[in-house]
């Protein structure tokens, strides 16, 4: 919705993130001017609701013919930090994008991984995974839903220091893998696929430091490519990463996801919360250093560098040919198909499971026209 001279246009803004950058700090989006400040700017309307006797928001908002305003909480799977999937909530937030879509979101940030157990009992009703984990779960007959695949690589690697005599998956034995809260279901598969028994590698559970490399307790660390290699080299401290990708193991990258029951008994809510928060990705892709503005007020201890890296380097793997033609977590059937029947294939999943309720794209047709993302809907 935008002004158009005295009157108000209700025609959607279709926006189509591009590969490259715009010159200039253009916001793309434009002015966004939310149905709620409008209408309350229009005297008449004001006076004729008022006549009505009852001024409360709610019977305002369905005598105008607006819908309800809704609630909903999202937590990010981890600390606050620039993972794409986190920025794209702070900016719809910060910037007025869920409040378009009449959604108040609390955000929230997992402890102690307890983001996925809280969706699934309904607790929280958006969260984030990657996408093995969404996998594994279903394999567990846990119904967890992928709303939308920001990732379309894996963020996850393995990393050893440079240093290391470890040059091949082969050399992975009898070395001791440090794996945090629980192994990843790529690790059994990366290791199968390339010949190795995982059970002839030490495994132990370890924190989140992954200053555990450097010191040499461990020499094999899952990392997220946006991350631990970032601020290990901040350190003086060099790594080479083995990705999944590379040896054999199509993985896919962080969800927005929810429950099954969720998806079905509330949508609507969904699909509010997944329009402005990929609206909130689109405009950080063109607006990076204002987003890392936006990443640093839930981040403060942060180090803004490495904030922008992690950004940056998200951006990039959210991008591919999928992408380009039907817009950023877009996901099909088949990149979950080839993702379980890998995992499968290698028992990085317990069981096969119907890919179908895995994902879906119901959400992500709504809000994409064309590879162009309808706003405000």
């Amino acid at each position: 919705m935008r002004l158009t001279g005295a009157g108000i246009s209700r025609t959607p803004h279709l926006f189509a993130p591009s590969p490259g950058r715009r010159r200039g700090n253009r916001n793309p989006v434009g002015r966004a001017i939310s149905r709620r400040r409008l209408l309350a700017a229009m005297p008449g309307l004001a006076f004729a609701l008022a006549a009505c006797g009852d001024s409360s928001e709610e019977p305002a908002a369905a005598a105008t013919g607006l819908p309800e305003i809704k609630k909903a909480t999202f937590m990010a799977g981890f600390k606050a930090q620039a993972n794409l999937p986190f920025v794209g909530a702070y900016v719809a937030k910060e910037k007025g994008f869920f409040a378009e879509q009449r959604l108040e979101v609390d955000i929230r940030h997992a402890q102690s991984g307890e983001h996925l157990q809280l969706t699934l009992a309904g607790e929280v009703n958006v969260t984030t995974a990657n996408g093995a984990s969404v996998l594994k779960r279903n394999a567990q007959d846990l119904n967890l839903v992928s709303l939308a695949l920001i990732g379309q690589r894996s963020e996850l690697a393995f990393a050893v220091l440079e240093s290391s005599p470890i040059r091949s998956v082969k050399d992975w034995e009898g070395k001791t893998f440090g794996y945090k809260g629980s192994v990843p279901a790529e690790f059994p598969a990366i290791t199968r696929a390339n010949g190795v028994d995982p059970a002839r590698i030490n495994q132990v559970s370890v924190g989140f430091d992954p200053r555990i490399l450097s010191e040499g307790r461990v020499d094999i660390l899952p990392v997220f490519f946006s991350n631990e290699p970032g601020v290990l080299a901040a350190q003086g401290v060099r790594t080479r990463l083995f990705d999944p990708n590379d040896y054999g193991i199509e993985s896919l990258g962080l969800t927005y996801a929810s429950s099954a029951e969720q998806v079905s008994k509330d949508p609507d809510r969904l699909l509010r919360f997944l329009r402005a928060a990929l609206y909130g990705i689109a405009y950080a892709d063109r607006n990076r250093d204002e987003a890392i503005d936006i990443v640093m007020r839930y981040a403060p201890q942060e180090d803004r560098a490495h904030q922008k890296f992690m950004l940056e380097t998200e951006l990039s793997r959210a991008k591919n040919d999928l992408t380009a033609r039907n817009g950023i977590g877009w996901q099909t059937r088949e990149q979950w198909q080839r993702a379980h029947d890998i995992l499968l294939e290698h028992r990085g999943i317990e069981k096969a499971v119907d890919v179908s309720k895995v994902f879906t794209d119901q959400f992500l047709r709504a809000i994409y026209r064309d590879g162009r993302l309808v706003w405000p809907g």
